[in-house]
């Protein structure tokens, strides 16, 4: 992060970065709605599916995805090749899908726990946009419009979040879930961002199959 927001990596690691977080991006909603189909009222309901609204958008060409997939474009990557999942790391698809099938498989609980990395975003987001807009010439404000909205879903998602884990983590037991959910979710969070730093930084071992700058720059 601190390399990529200083503007020391070049444009085909960026590439990959953007590539590999899009499988993660677009797998949200099928989290969330997985939760949602869970949630025992209709106040929950109502305040989970704002989520999946916010990434798939209320009509075409609309959402986080969609935003998303202006940052892979404007980074040069064709949209069929990135929607299409071909190039991605293999961690990163392991990752992605372990962090669904937690929110399907575990507790309400626990599920909305893994959330809480929410809580973090406003602060990486605002550094990630300033680095990024005054480190690189291929980066633009149009580019970088997923962000933007972000700063103010994130705060509101992982508020509600966080409220409803202090008042229904009310055991030790609970709690000790709570917190080995949240260290889960940043595990994932770290093995997608680390398996980038081996394949394209240090030692640059892309496995076969995956994205390579070169071919795709």
């Amino acid at each position: 992060h601190p390399a990529w927001q200083a503007g020391r990596l070049p444009k085909g690691r960026v590439q990959a970065w953007a590539l590999n977080r899009y499988d993660y991006q677009a797998s949200i909603p099928a989290k969330d709605a997985s939760l949602l189909a869970r949630l025992p009222t209709a106040e929950l309901r109502r305040e989970w599916r704002r989520r999946l609204e916010d990434h798939d958008g209320t009509e075409p060409g609309t959402g986080g995805i969609a935003r998303w997939l202006k940052l892979t474009a404007g980074l040069g990557l064709d949209n069929g090749y990135v929607e299409s999942l071909d190039g991605l790391l293999p961690t990163t698809r392991f990752a992605v899908d372990a962090y669904v099938h937690f929110v399907r498989e575990r507790s309400i609980l626990e599920a909305i726990a893994s959330s809480l990395t929410e809580l973090f975003s406003p602060t990486i987001i605002s550094e990630r946009v300033v680095g990024m807009l005054g480190n690189y010439s291929f980066i633009t404000e149009e580019t970088l419009a997923y962000f933007q909205p972000r700063l103010t879903q994130a705060p509101r998602d992982s508020a509600f979040a966080l409220a409803y884990v202090r008042e229904h983590a009310r055991t030790a037991e609970q709690q000790s879930a709570v917190l080995a959910a949240l260290r889960f979710k940043c595990d994932v969070l770290w093995s997608m961002l680390d398996a980038l730093d081996y394949a394209y930084v240090t030692p640059g071992n892309i496995p076969p199959g995956a994205f390579r700058p070169e071919s795709q720059a």
